[in-house]
């Protein structure tokens, strides 16, 4: 496995925490809306970063930086994960990881393991329009279920999110997201923002408006649910 990015400061990414991110490469789904193309295409991959490198800078930033976020790509395609999260857990940093929830097992593993702290996980639609809005022709939704069924046991802090498209989402889909999870702790509604890096381009944001219309129907489901 290899780090392709390392985002050195984030006061945003890692709830109350002073963090920074590392990138994983490769991803399952192809979400057209997607900011990171270049670590999901591999063609677009760039140099792979020396982790000799990304380990002496997490030494010497271990009295500033308090967690580290693990992203992608998404991480948990890689079996081997476990292995640098136990470097970072032995330099003494929290760790935060971001999956898109189609691995369930190895998130449970890692949950068991002790080797993350805190767990945000993409929910790209309805069940409904599942497929159409992760770019790919069919999808096992039994193991995002899962996954959304293991968080919500509070096995560990963790959060909810979608990436709203005006392509993609509609109020119907976010009645469904709602009931789909009932309950959750927290829910984070983020507006798509359209960059050179994205997979399509011609796709398009929500008003803020729209997207307080949003928060009003998830908000008897889930009460902690926020624009971001």
């Amino acid at each position: 496995m290899f780090f392709y990015g390392l985002q050195k400061l984030t006061l945003l990414d890692y709830p109350e925490k002073v963090a920074c991110t590392l990138f994983t490469g490769g991803c399952n789904l192809r979400c057209p809306f997607c900011q990171n193309s270049e670590l999901v295409v591999p063609n677009l991959y760039p140099e792979p970063l020396n982790f000799d490198h990304i380990f002496d800078f997490l030494q010497k930033r271990s009295s500033i930086l308090d967690g580290i976020c693990i992203s992608g790509g998404e991480p948990l395609l890689h079996e081997d994960l476990s292995l640098y999260l136990k470097q970072f857990r032995n330099l003494g940093y929290t760790i935060k990881l971001d999956t898109n929830g189609c691995f369930p097992e190895h998130l449970k593993q890692l949950v068991h393991d002790g080797l993350i702290d805190y767990v945000a996980m993409d929910i790209k639609n309805s069940k409904k329009h599942y497929c159409k809005t992760a770019g790919i022709a069919s999808l096992d939704l039994d193991a995002i279920e899962e996954s959304i069924q293991f968080l919500l046991q509070d096995s560990i802090p963790y959060e909810f999110r979608t990436t709203v498209v005006k392509e993609f989402h509609t109020d119907s889909d976010f009645i469904s997201i709602g009931e789909w999870l009932h309950g959750a702790r927290n829910y984070y509604l983020q507006n798509f923002v359209s960059s050179d890096y994205v997979l399509s381009p011609n796709l398009h944001g929500f008003s803020q408006e729209e997207l307080k219309r949003f928060q009003t129907i998830l908000l008897p489901y889930i009460s902690n649910t926020k624009i971001r």
